[in-house]
């Protein structure tokens, strides 16, 4: 229908509104940017095709009747049935807004470029632009304009003619996906204010100079987070005149914890500061009573970084409607970061066979991994659970949720969700493999996200669990949470997501039970503080350790932890075993033992002390095994065993010391080189059977980073990575990574072989273009030694100013 001079709209502001739908966003617009009372007047608007604008006719609500009844007599009612939208899942796609929307034909002689035209738009997108400054994007390698939610930004408008608000209406609209849709956020008008309200999409003017308008834009805290592409429409009194594709305008929107009204919000400056902003992490590894420690680049800010993160998103097919969740992005993230069932980004292995791949200890950061993938459009080979948690940490950081890794040392992987580790010994006291299902890891890495829970009773915010190394299925798919660290705490794992997995990884009880011959069972012994022995992250500014094992669980024996351990059996968690028999009182002999630091290559000694509580005299029959292992708890091969009698007099104790020769382990070590020992006794007077379990990782050699010349952004300096073989063996196909966010992009280097004592060098020369205190990462690996690393923290300073 061609809009004549008869034709009208009235709209009372917020309120209801009829008549042509171009003049109907034209009343709200009008009623937007003037003083009218918006429950006295309505707004009659006429247009006028002879001088190309719009008339205003504020009326009372008396005259109203009288309004309606002239925009009955033209108006035209559609009704059309149920339409299926297709799936609107890939931000990549896309299916440009038309350029005009015209409301019939435009008469002859009319020229609509005569109306108000966008020339040009300007998004303040530089580094130094206070769009990136105030929103914390200025770091981001990337060249479009990158805000964050919930937050207001300045864009600016040329026109090609001097805007006159009283005549000429416009809106700025932001679309994402290829089926946009205004009910969905992915079709978002925003609409011109006098004043933005808090929470709500808008635009205010704050500048009219010649032919530009300045605009400050709000999104709201809930909005989509994407790339959004822009576009600019004018109305006319024959339809809107829309500006045409710009990639130049793409808006790249991102979760913003510095805002109140945002899901990820995070009150404190420092926290956002190393939760969101430091691209250099700290992952802890080891064993609890050996930690160790190696450095992890995240790359958040990495040139292609931000658009792989959307980019595996959309792999998942994530519908783009709940792309504004964190809790949706993050269990998406936790299953799209492993490869196991959905063509993700890594793949598991831990058979230290890594033919077609790079061994899991050779990465140095995320970069390369996320690249890769994008590129390849494949999974990446290969990553264990610290390379899971340093990728996923940083999809989550790059978006804009705040998250850190954490490490369990003796964390359990619980196959039967019993909140129990149980460990079956044959009689002999030798562990029966057949019968033990559970498994219990040195250390486990997974990851923190910080957001709201509006889906969970209040107080269970904050902190939560997510996890991305592929252990369990969870609603059809190998992913686990966000499970909320306070919920998992108070033994509320009814909550979602996968709470029960959580809780017994840090909270199972290690039972040692006898399997008989008869078919029995018997509980012979129950270590209580063995599984989550503790849980570490990295400090906040700084590289050390923090201890966050309170923020999990309770202290062993205090009445909290027996009412979360009741609570979580209550709320679903499978009872213990069903053992035949009482479990044995408690026996008046202590066994421990204790394995010394021992450096790869060299002979260790592991010396068994029995203490006798009783004034009885006892003879002890002991059996040591000593495996190499996975870190995960799994046994590749025993390496030795021995069996000796001991004999204990009243109220005495006796040390037994066993020696390990480096040629019993070097054969068949693995490549985080972790020996795990099993003793267990029988008293032959009581039959009381007594077992203890302890893991040991060796010292491995490390390489040496070196740095010469100048330190200073936009200068050239050599990097030097040396390592000297201290083995006796010549290592074979070495490779060596580097990799230094703001100072270099992630290199390698391969080396057939390095003799014994031998050393190699490789010099690279490298140019910063990231000021501040910097870190250089290097790893080693080679087929029979791996795990080594090296790093250096470097001060770059700013390029003199001229």
């Amino acid at each position: 229908m061609c809009v004549s001079e008869g034709g009208y709209c009235y709209a009372r502001k917020r309120s209801e509104y009829t008549g042509n739908e171009i003049l109907k966003e034209v009343a709200i617009q009008m009623l937007n940017q003037r003083d009218y009372d918006s429950f006295n007047h309505v707004v009659l608007l006429k247009a006028c095709p002879s001088h190309g604008a719009f008339e205003v006719l504020p009326v009372t609500i008396q005259n109203l009747d009288l309004v309606k009844l002239r925009m009955s007599e033209t108006s035209r009612i559609a009704f059309g049935g149920r339409r299926a939208v297709p799936p609107n899942n890939s931000n990549a796609a896309e299916d440009d807004l038309p350029t005009l929307e015209l409301q019939g034909v435009v008469p002859r002689g009319v020229n609509l470029q005569e109306f108000l035209n966008v020339t040009s738009i300007h998004l303040f997108k530089e580094r130094w632009d206070t769009n990136k400054v105030d929103h914390h994007t200025d770091k981001y390698e990337n060249n479009k304009l990158i805000v964050r939610r919930g937050q207001s930004f300045y864009i600016q408008i040329d026109f090609n003619r001097p805007y006159d608000p009283r005549r000429d209406l416009f809106r700025v609209e932001y679309v994402i996906g290829r089926y946009p849709q205004e009910n969905k956020g992915t079709y978002i008008p925003v609409p011109i204010v006098s004043e933005l309200q808090s929470g709500k999409w808008g635009a205010k003017i704050v500048m009219r100079e010649d032919r530009s308008v300045r605009l400050s834009v709000q999104s709201s805290p809930e909005c989509i987070v994407g790339k959004f592409r822009m576009y600019v429409a004018v109305w006319t009194p024959y339809g809107i005149i829309r500006t045409s594709r710009n990639p130049e305008t793409d808006t790249y929107i991102l979760f913003n914890p510095w805002c109140e009204d945002d899901a990820v919000y995070l009150d404190n400056e420092k926290e956002r500061e190393e939760y969101v902003l430091n691209d250099i992490g700290v992952i802890f590894y080891g064993e609890v009573n050996d930690i160790k420690t190696r450095s992890w680049s995240y790359g958040q800010f990495e040139d292609g970084i931000l658009d792989t993160c959307l980019y595996v998103m959309d792999r998942a097919q994530m519908d783009l409607s709940g792309r504004g969740n964190p809790i949706k992005v993050s269990r998406v993230g936790s299953a799209m970061v492993n490869a196991k069932d959905d063509e993700g980004v890594l793949v598991g292995s831990w058979d230290n066979i890594y033919a077609y791949g790079v061994p899991p200890s050779a990465w140095t950061g995320s970069v390369d991994i996320l690249l890769e993938y994008q590129s390849s459009e494949n999974p990446v080979r290969y990553g264990q659970c610290w390379v899971f948690a340093g990728v996923f940490n940083t999809f989550l950081r790059c978006l804009g949720i705040p998250a850190r890794i954490v490490t369990n040392y003796f964390s359990a992987h619980d196959n039967d969700a019993n909140l129990q580790m149980d460990i079956f010994l044959e009689e002999d006291g030798n562990v029966n493999s057949k019968l033990t299902k559970d498994s219990v890891w040195n250390y486990h890495c997974w990851n923190e996200a910080w957001m709201t829970r509006p889906d969970l009773p209040v107080g269970f915010g904050g902190w939560q669990a997510v996890d991305s190394t592929p252990q369990e299925n969870s609603d059809g798919m190998y992913r686990c949470g966000p499970a909320s660290v306070q919920a998992i705490k108070h033994g509320h794992v009814c909550f979602q997501f996968d709470a029960p997995f959580v809780f017994a990884e840090v909270n199972s009880d290690l039972i040692y039970i006898t399997a008989k011959k008869d078919g029995t069972h018997v509980v012979e012994n129950v270590d209580a503080t063995h599984i989550g022995k503790l849980i570490v992250t990295k400090q906040i500014g700084g590289d050390g350790m923090m201890d966050i094992t309170d923020t999990y669980k309770f202290q062993e024996g205090q009445e909290e932890e027996r009412l979360a351990l009741e609570t979580a059996l209550m709320y679903g968690a499978k009872k213990p075993l069903n053992t035949e028999g009482v479990m044995k009182s408690r026996s008046k002999v202590d066994m421990d033992f204790e394995v010394e630091n021992a450096v790869l290559g060299k002979d260790l000694k592991l010396t068994i002390t029995f203490r006798n509580n009783s004034h009885n005299h006892y003879t002890i029959t002991a059996y040591l095994s000593a495996n190499i292992t996975f870190y995960t708890g799994v046994s590749k091969a025993e390496f030795k065993k021995e069996t000796f009698d001991v004999t204990l007099e009243p109220l005495s104790f006796k040390k037994e010391a066993v020696l390990i020769q480096a040629g019993e382990y070097m054969g068949q070590l693995l490549e985080q080189a972790s020996l795990h020992f099993f003793v267990t006794a029988r008293i032959n007077e009581t039959s009381d059977v007594l077992a203890k379990q302890k893991s040991t990782v060796l010292t491995i050699p490390k390489l040496i980073i070196k740095v010469r010349g100048a330190q200073v952004v936009g200068s050239d300096m050599i990097v030097t990575v040396e390592f000297t073989n201290p083995l006796k063996e010549t290592l074979r196909n070495v490779w060596i990574h580097l990799d230094g966010p703001g100072i270099t992009r992630p290199m390698r280097k391969m080396f057939r072989e390095i003799r014994p004592n031998s050393t190699v060098q490789w010099e690279e020369v490298c140019r910063p273009w990231v000021s501040g205190p910097r870190k250089l990462i290097a790893s080693m690996s080679s087929d029979s030694l791996r795990h080594v690393y090296g790093e250096l923290d470097v001060q770059i300073q700013r390029r003199p100013s001229m």
